[in-house]
């Protein structure tokens, strides 16, 4: 098989890795890759969400398989596009991928099936949304409706911090079109997990739960980013809260889909709060979650093109999908004007080095005359697999310790609430 994945993320890089193992595929593009992808794979100069250039790209090369993993050009129906080329590809329509491109059509649509979620108003008019603000009581949670690179989601602790993101995101519009419309759910509180979950549109099949780590700072302060870490499996997600969770979230979010024509093929990722009234949804996201996938993939014993193949086909109950006992842990390692920007062109030493006890996805990184440079606002991601949580977490570190570029910053804390992890 000969695959091209789309994107050039340490997502990206998880991915063509784990493909890497097949022994089904013989040739890997990029589109566009990174430092990382370009070891072993061959990146080809286009943007993700570059329809016409994955267009014409794949009417040349004809992948039999094209694996589209950002928000961005799934929302914009690039397995749409792919797919009445007659060029196979794996993940949603743009029809389905609307449950993660539009947090408004998410909300109504889990009211529709009655999914646990967070009551929500989704207001039009700035106005109205600050008047709204403006009659409850705080902590609220304020939401960009649209895709925001991860960025979109406001935790207010006051009235004064709600007003303010509603005003950045609708006034202002930080995100773009993404801010058309604004959305203010209540606040709930617990754990928060992420379930990465396979489906060809009927059978659904979970990987171990993560925890993501959103805010840029320790102890879960500053702003939220793309992600600064990640970790697998969480103690909190017991056997008991994963069947109910199954029975009360993961199937009646795929039936419901297929109730409204939009069977959804591809990963469906619930981002969870594990409340004391149970498991609510945050949000869905349309893919592989980016660090989450640095922390589960490596996790997968199975053949990872047998198993998209399946998803795409309608055969995934026909596929093997399993994981390693094991626990993983991913750190981000990101530049100093991150999430602001992003600083290009410092060189990166050590990771070679770091390779040797653990795994660097590369995100934000290039390729020039065999050194390796700056080229994003995350940059590396560095993931260890352990028997223990402990383990893991540990191995992470040490690895992301022979690692340097100027002004890196990450997060000292991942996993450091799981009980697990000391």
């Amino acid at each position: 098989m000969n695959i091209l994945v789309i994107g050039g993320g340490g997502r990206e890089h998880a991915v063509a890795a784990a493909l890497r193992k097949s022994p089904r595929v013989n040739q890997i593009w990029c589109a566009p890759g990174n430092g990382g992808t370009a070891a072993f794979c061959e990146n080809v100069p286009i943007a993700a969400a570059d329809l016409p250039g994955v267009r014409d790209f794949c009417a040349c090369a004809r992948p039999d398989l094209v694996v589209v993993t950002p928000d961005d050009p799934l929302a914009l129906g690039m397995v749409d596009m792919l797919e009445e080329m007659g060029v196979p590809a794996f993940g949603p329509r743009k029809n389905a991928a609307e449950i993660e491109s539009s947090k408004a059509f998410a909300k109504e649509f889990m009211a529709r099936h009655h999914i646990p979620t967070a009551a929500c108003r989704v207001f039009d008019r700035p106005e109205d949304a600050v008047r709204h603000i403006g009659g409850r009581s705080a902590p609220m949670v304020i939401k960009a409706d649209g895709l925001a690179a991860g960025k979109g989601v406001f935790v207010c602790e006051t009235k004064e911090e709600a007003l303010h993101a509603a005003r950045l995101i609708q006034i202002d519009r930080v995100f773009g079109e993404a801010g058309s419309r604004v959305l203010v759910e209540d606040f709930l509180t617990g754990p928060e997990v992420s379930v990465l979950c396979f489906t060809d549109g009927k059978t659904i099949v979970p990987l171990p739960a993560s925890q993501d780590h959103k805010r840029l700072l320790d102890g879960d302060k500053g702003p939220n980013t793309g992600g600064m870490g990640a970790y697998s499996p969480v103690s909190a997600y017991t056997p008991e809260l994963a069947q109910q969770c199954m029975d009360e979230i993961f199937r009646p979010t795929l039936s419901g889909m297929a109730e409204e024509g939009r069977v959804f093929r591809g990963v469906l990722y619930f981002s969870l709060m594990l409340t004391p009234d149970g498991p609510m949804v945050i949000e869905y996201n349309a893919r592989l979650g980016d660090p989450e996938t640095q922390a589960v993939l490596p996790l997968l014993t199975s053949d990872l093109a047998e198993i998209l193949l399946a998803c795409r086909n309608g055969t995934l109950t026909e596929a093997h999908v399993a994981c390693a006992p094991l626990a993983g842990c991913c750190v981000v390692m990101a530049g100093k004007s991150y999430p602001k920007g992003s600083d290009k062109g410092l060189p990166i030493s050590g990771v070679g080095e770091a390779e040797k006890t653990a795994l660097v996805f590369q995100a934000g990184t290039r390729r020039e005359g065999g050194a390796l440079y700056t080229s994003g606002g995350r940059v590396l991601c560095v993931s260890c697999q352990a028997p223990s949580l402990k383990e893991a977490v540990a191995g992470a570190y040490v690895a992301l310790g022979k690692i340097h570029f100027d002004g890196a910053r990450y997060r000292t804390d991942i996993a450091a609430k799981d009980p697990k992890s000391r």
